[in-house]
């Protein structure tokens, strides 16, 4: 499970702007290193290196790199735009954040910078017999690892947007959470009592923000509770949409203004829905990834068969996987159930795909599956849910041999 700074600084590292920035920071540095500790280098390791040599390399390299940047993100653009019509709307927001990519853009942008600042402080002589030595060769450990990048850069453009790329990068998402969730099912609190129903002795919280509660700081509600010596009960989960009118949590007696405001300051709200604590969305992007695959415009019934089967795959864990000793004793959440999980990814499957007798019967299969798997939690919501596969493809379906296989 993420710490609240942990997740800020995950959020902040998937933008393309910070990870180029940072890229542009180090290419200037090592471009002035040069002039930096030309008088520490010994004058007998210097070459004779012409000021023209380095810069006519320096000139290749900023013209070429601006090039490939401005090339690089009419690619990345179109790849991200065939992929929100191809797969998912929902999915850009996971391609945006793809490391190699990031990494790519930022070598070329840095790669660019590095050249400039050199060839300026070529021009203006700065740098010397042996700063120009250093300059020599940080440009030419510039030109490897440019090298590297490209060759990684045009394996990976062809994959980039492909729909298989994109539920490959969506599963991996969600499993992650599935993880966390197999191990914390109450995000490292502890579940709600049986008897616990909230009364007007009850200080009931509502947060002023509308929108997706993205993460919960589940550590620091925890210290709360200690200090005020009240359990904190918790009365959303992360991927809820707060109209600011519904109740968030529950105090027990009264509270005060300033931890009230501790307390809101915890659940962290944004415009859209994230994948870090809310398993339920990535199999939600992933089941719409299928119902687009699905539609007459498409017609690919063997891309939702592939979804069908990852998603098998991302709910294992939660069957599989074994619960950890809850870390937040004092903060208490209401039990998670995990027929909410099937109803969101399998019944919109089941509904586009239920005139196709080849998604209906490998749909059956999968949620067979899921209700032997492990710990049979998933047995009881999976043949509910195996009942509304088969009365759609009863109503859908038109030949008498189809609906007897089903």
């Amino acid at each position: 499970m993420l710490g609240k700074w942990q997740w800020i600084f995950k959020q902040l590292t998937s933008r393309l702007w910070l990870r180029a920035s940072f890229f542009c920071l180090i290419a200037i540095a090592a471009a002035l290193l040069g002039f930096i500790l030309k008088n520490y280098i010994p004058s007998g390791l210097a070459q004779d290196i012409g000021a023209d040599a380095v810069s006519d390399v320096l000139n290749i390299i900023a013209s070429s790199m601006l090039a490939v940047t401005t090339f690089s993100l009419s690619v990345m653009v179109a790849a991200y735009a065939a992929a929100a019509n191809s797969a998912a709307p929902r999915s850009l927001k996971l391609l945006l954040s793809d490391k190699t990519s990031q990494n790519s853009i930022s070598t070329f942008i840095g790669s660019f910078l590095f050249s400039l600042v050199g060839i300026i402080g070529l021009k203006m002589g700065i740098y010397g017999e042996t700063g120009r030595f250093f300059l020599f060769i940080m440009t030419i450990a510039v030109i490897l690892f440019i090298v590297l990048t490209l060759l990684q850069w045009i394996e990976h453009l062809s994959r980039l947007g492909r729909v298989g790329e994109t539920i490959d990068m969506v599963e991996a998402a969600t499993v992650e959470a599935i993880n966390d969730l197999a191990k914390q099912p109450y995000l490292g609190g502890v579940a709600w009592p049986a008897s616990f129903k909230p009364n007007k002795n009850y200080t009931a919280i509502t947060h002023h923000k509308i929108g997706y509660l993205q993460y919960i700081d589940m550590a620091s509600l925890d210290r709360i509770a200690q200090r005020i010596e009240k359990p904190i009960y918790l009365d959303v989960r992360p991927g809820a949409f707060n109209d600011s009118i519904k109740n968030i949590a529950f105090v027990n007696g009264s509270v005060s203004e300033e931890d009230l405001a501790s307390i809101c300051r915890c659940f962290s709200i944004g415009d859209s829905r994230s994948f870090e604590q809310d398993a339920c969305y990535g199999l939600i992007v992933l089941s719409e990834i299928a119902s687009r695959a699905l539609s007459p415009a498409v017609n690919d019934p063997g891309t939702a068969i592939d979804v069908i089967g990852t998603l098998v795959r991302a709910l294992s864990p939660l069957a599989l996987g074994e619960e950890q000793e809850p870390k937040y004793k004092h903060v208490k959440l209401p039990s998670f159930e995990a027929k909410i999980l099937l109803d969101h990814c399998f019944k919109p499957i089941a509904r586009d795909g239920a005139s196709m007798i080849e998604v209906v019967t490998f749909l059956q299969k999968g949620l067979k599956s899921l209700a032997k798997i492990g710990n049979g939690q998933f047995k009881t919501p999976a043949e509910e849910t195996l009942s509304y596969v088969r009365a759609h493809a009863q109503q859908a379906l038109r030949i008498k041999e189809d609906k007897a296989a089903i």
